[in-house]
């Protein structure tokens, strides 16, 4: 009989040996239920559920996998849902997580909570791998005491009549919206609590941004969230009445991003309650877009002359501009526009394709935009090149997390640097990777109360404070042990790279340095002549005749 029924069900597709199983289960059961033991009918009810689940599948148009296979198709998408939480926690090592391993992740949350970070039984790092990199040592080490335990960045040029003293280690831009306002408060808390500064991001001030009085750093972007009209476009009083908050120690206009250049900003309707949309000066509710591009610009020459503008309007702070590099003539476009206007910016945020975002395609997180170091070193070389580094700071960004990153960073021409996810993993990320969902587990990128709640601000913004001093620590340790009594010291020739099994190169090497004023005199390394040459402060782009 039941090989009968086994060749019967071999015969037949799925969805009929659904029909057929469910059929029989229900008949079954209910009769047992009825002639034999009432409690059956538990059981009946079960495959009751199953069966209409099953039907549904069968009938619905949208997903071939559950149509042919009713029920057991929705082990698929379960599976599919389940397989970065298997894998994070059961598959992977500790070096291989993407895009910040568990090594890395586990020196932020210990140093965040002030547990034992040091490791046993040496590096789990292939140090003969390619593409390792390392910071060479002194026979002469410095002595930790002796060194300067809070190294701070004066910012501001000739044109700046506030000039800020910044922390070298700060909290990059991340915005009210597609944080939580726990999120928010907690890394506000934190850098109020350790001398540091929050970059607001695009999405405008908050009361969150504000409440326990961290220094800020205010993002404008192509969307002027918080300072534009009903139109979407700039609008200068607006603006100057925020910038002149005393929390709000320097503006940063936001040219383009890392993990999503010409693309704009994006947040999810989801996101967009009551809230954000009066801070924004947006609708609720409503999916809302950066544009790509500025509107209060045109040309290299225009953009400069709006730092300026900015600059006035909110009472001579500090001014500068953000960037992924992506055409080198663009950059030196602009360069060129503050030559021809001896009008510079007070700082320069360098981004990489390697930043972190909350929602952004696929293909301009992974494949637009030059990485942070190769974007750093020739910013820095453009800019000492023309003799006009003298003037403007540089800042790092770009999955900045440990003070290593922060050496190699300064190595290459940083000032100071910025971290993001660094930040977001000392309040309790754990790399979820739903941050374009509005479903964060830890309540950092939701705007859910149900999971907001569990973050807690008091023990959080400590976490944060904790994290930044740890990192700093560190770094002044890795001064101490590179010789150096000076982040000013550091040079290219400190940091080292495994090109192949048998051979290493200096960032000097790969990056070679630049003399100070040469591109002035036409001395322009050849890898730069074609980029000098389509420079133009009147037009953005690139025209090949």
């Amino acid at each position: 009989m039941f090989y009968l029924i086994r060749l019967l069900l071999k015969i037949i597709n799925m969805r009929k040996k659904f029909i057929v199983l469910s059929t029989s289960f229900l008949i079954i059961t209910l009769l047992l239920s009825i002639f034999l033991d009432k409690n059956w009918i538990v059981l009946f009810v079960i495959f009751l559920v199953f069966a209409l689940l099953g039907y549904q599948d069968m009938y619905q148009t949208q997903h071939a996998i559950r149509r042919i296979y009713p029920l057991f198709g929705r082990l698929r998408y379960f599976m599919e849902e389940l397989r970065p939480k298997m894998y994070q926690y059961f598959v992977e090592s500790d070096i291989d997580g993407r895009p910040i391993n568990r090594v890395d992740r586990s020196t932020i949350y210990q140093r965040a909570k002030n547990e034992l970070e040091t490791i046993p039984f040496g590096t789990q790092l292939d140090v003969y791998a390619e593409g390792y990199e390392w910071m060479c040592h002194s026979m002469a080490p410095k002595a930790f005491e002796t060194l300067n335990q809070n190294p701070r960045v004066l910012i501001g040029n000739k044109d700046c009549q506030q000039p800020y003293v910044a922390s070298i280690f700060n909290i990059s831009a991340m915005s009210y919206g597609s944080l939580s306002p726990q999120a928010v408060e907690a890394m506000n808390g934190g850098a109020k609590l350790g001398g540091f500064a929050q970059n607001t991001g695009e999405g405008g001030i908050s009361s969150y941004h504000i409440k326990h009085g961290g220094d800020l750093i205010w993002q404008i972007g192509t969307g002027y969230f918080g300072c534009r009209d009903e139109a979407g476009n700039f609008d200068a009083a607006l603006f100057a009445e925020k910038a002149q908050h005393p929390n709000v120690k320097m503006i940063e206009l936001k040219i383009s991003q890392g993990a999503k250049p010409g693309h704009g900003g994006i947040l999810p309707a989801s996101k967009n309650n009551e809230d954000i949309a009066a801070i924004r000066h947006v609708k609720p509710h409503t999916k809302i877009v950066s544009p790509p591009f500025h509107t209060a610009f045109n040309t290299p020459l225009e953009m400069i002359k709006f730092i300026q503008h900015l600059r006035e309007l909110s009472g001579g702070k500090p001014v500068g501009f953000k960037l992924c590099i992506g055409h080198k003539a663009e950059f030196i476009s602009i360069c060129k526009a503050m030559l021809q206007l001896d009008i510079y910016p007070d700082f320069i945020t360098i981004d990489g394709g390697e930043g972190g975002t909350g929602a952004a395609p696929q293909e301009f997180s992974n494949y637009l935009g030059a990485p942070m170091i190769d974007g750093l070193a020739f910013v820095h070389n453009i800019l000492v090149g023309l003799d006009i580094r003298k003037h403007i700071k540089l800042i790092a960004a770009g999955k900045i997390t440990s003070a290593f990153h922060i050496a190699r960073a300064m190595a290459l021409g940083a000032d100071s640097c910025n971290s993001a996810r660094g930040m977001m993993m000392a309040i309790g990320c754990i790399q979820a990777l739903l941050c374009n969902t509005n479903r964060c587990p830890t309540g950092i990128a939701t705007q859910d109360p149900a999971l907001t709640i569990g973050l807690d601000v008091t023990d959080k913004k400590v976490r944060v404070a904790n994290y930044h001093a740890g990192t700093i620590k560190n770094f002044i340790e890795l001064l101490g042990a590179s010789g150096l009594d000076d982040m000013k010291n550091i040079t290219r020739s400190h940091i080292y790279r495994r090109v192949s099994l048998n051979e290493m190169l200096t960032y000097e090497e790969i990056f070679p340095s630049v003399k100070v004023g040469a591109m002035l005199a036409d001395d322009i390394p050849e890898k730069y002549k074609l980029d000098f040459k389509l420079a133009n402060v009147n037009n953005w782009g690139i025209t090949v005749n």
